[in-house]
């Protein structure tokens, strides 16, 4: 990838104009702004790319990690952006199959939510729309292991296959991919403002590290700022629209393991809303999500003590290991910026995307993006550039991102588990552990950690719970890390394996590696 600080000027003050022109400049290096970027680019456009903080620092890091076509969507009639999704899923399995991976789900039934009837037909048309795994099932809960967990209060439900996805890694993938095919990727980095000037978009960006400004222009505008697109759209591309998103806050929570089993469970509460309970990281229980109107900035966001009580509830209410706001380990809140339908029902409102172009009377066009979720953001992307062919001829016709794999996903003969082997031969000196988390983060590049290491002391410093200072000269040199946050929580998912000491040595230690470049 290129450096992080190719492109950096040594002073601030007024914005240096670099005479660049390129085809295609992205504001926002969330899920939708990273696939785009990796579409155009390889499809022959000139790409730059601006995040404001690290990559997938905000929504895209904060779902409740699921790649699924939305079994609860078909409730709201949503069946074109279901069946799309569960196309999706199939699609992205293939492609990143070290960071994603199929999971099932087990729905207890709770007659007092949903009848049965209506949840064998949602389950038959989830089934059908698409997909190659494993079909839905009726349980007996009182026979079935997957019943062991729960408290008694569900004697009968239902079983179905989804999948799981390292959200932020998936994000960091995309820009990676695209940064390797020429596209200018920049964390840190933010858009002031932007102007059209002689049928170019003129947009002012700073560098946030030093306070740098410059001015770019580019044929295109692309206005990928998830809860900030119309902040974007109206105060800094001064353009006026109909559009609106509605921001609606979800929140999780992270407790210690509270069933065995690699499954997952889908839990209907008494307001018709779900929640999940996920195997999280071996030792972990994640929990959520929350469906809470947002009408503040969407920086900084953080879970309410009344959604902990909430999502503590809903799971008490299912197992025999009842949860209290006591054993959260952890919690995450992100602001999803719906496209706002007028829903009064903040569950209701559609998670389908909108793409809307403002391009009158042959001005540069701004695409802005409405909406979204994280499965279907290839699809996103694909539909992005089909807006925009029109606009920039050099944009070839052909679509190529539904099986050109992801940086790491080439895992050869046997897919993971064959991986998982090959790499536990070659590197007998790390732990199980080691061997499973490093093929699961990075897939075939789990080598490229290793190099040409002998030995457990030859991987370096070690900072807590099998990361080593290999791993994060790795993370800093081709994933853009440039913080301890960065590598703990959005690159390594290490965050809840690591001691407080731990983290500030490795504060310290990337701080140095910075300083010394």
């Amino acid at each position: 990838m290129l450096s992080m600080d190719e492109t950096s000027q040594a002073s601030s003050g007024m914005p240096r104009d670099n005479g660049t022109t390129v085809d295609m400049l992205i504001v926002g290096g969330g899920i939708n702004g990273a696939g785009i970027a990796r579409d155009a680019v390889g499809r022959g456009a000139s790409v730059l790319l601006v995040e404001q903080d690290d990559f997938a620092s905000h929504t895209s890091s904060a779902s409740t990690k699921l790649i699924h076509g939305g079994l609860r969507y078909l409730e709201y009639y949503e069946f074109r952006l279901v069946r799309e999704a569960l196309i999706e899923r199939e699609r992205l399995l293939r492609i990143a199959p070290h960071i994603i991976w199929p999971m099932r789900f087990i729905l207890p039934h709770t007659p007092q939510a949903r009848p049965a009837w209506m949840l064998r037909v949602g389950l038959f048309l989830y089934d059908h729309l698409a997909g190659t795994l494993p079909k839905s099932k009726s349980i007996d809960f009182t026979t079935n292991p997957v019943g062991a967990p729960l408290n008694g209060t569900c004697v009968k439900g239902f079983s179905y296959s989804d999948g799981w996805v390292q959200d932020s890694r998936l994000v960091v993938l995309n820009a990676m991919d695209a940064a390797a095919r020429g596209a200018d990727i920049r964390t840190r980095t933010r858009m002031l403002g932007a102007r059209r000037v002689d049928g170019l978009w003129e947009v002012e960006i700073e560098n946030t590290r030093d306070g740098t400004r410059e001015t770019v222009r580019a044929r295109i505008l692309v206005n990928a700022g998830g809860p900030w697109v119309s902040e974007i759209l109206r105060e800094r591309a001064c353009i006026q629209t109909d559009k609106q998103v509605r921001l609606v806050k979800g929140s999780h929570i992270v407790v210690p393991r509270i069933f065995e089993g690699d499954q997952a469970y889908i839990l209907q509460n008494p307001d018709k809303r779900i929640v999940f309970a996920i195997p999280y990281e071996q030792k972990f229980t994640l929990i959520g999500t929350t469906d809470v109107p947002w009408t503040q900035a969407p920086g900084k966001v953080e879970i309410s003590g009344e959604e902990i009580s909430y999502l503590c509830e809903s799971v008490s209410r299912y197992f025999k290991t009842p949860v209290t706001p006591a054993d959260v380990v952890w919690s995450y809140a992100g602001v999803r910026p719906l496209y706002d339908d007028a829903s009064k029902n903040a569950s209701a409102v559609t998670r389908d995307y909108v793409l809307d172009i403002d391009a009158a009377n042959g001005q540069a066009p701004l695409l802005s993006i409405f909406g979204g979720k994280i499965t279907t953001y290839r699809r996103l992307a694909e539909h992005a550039i089909e807006k925009l062919r029109p606009f920039l001829p050099v944009l070839s016709a052909s679509g190529w991102t539904a099986d050109r794999v992801l940086p790491g996903g080439d895992l050869g003969e046997g897919g993971f588990e064959g991986a998982l082997a090959r790499f536990a031969r070659a590197a007998p000196f790390l732990d199980a552990n080691q061997h499973w988390r490093l093929v699961r983060n990075y897939g075939s590049r789990a080598t490229d950690i290793v190099g040409d290491a002998k030995s457990a002391a030859d991987m370096g410093e070690s900072f807590g719970g099998g990361l080593t200072a290999r791993e994060i000269d790795y993370l800093m040199t081709h994933e853009r890390a440039e913080t301890g946050d960065d590598i703990l929580w959005r690159r390594s998912r290490m965050g809840l394996h690591v001691t407080d000491e731990d983290a500030a040595r490795l504060d310290a230690y990337v701080q140095k590696k910075l300083l010394a470049r």
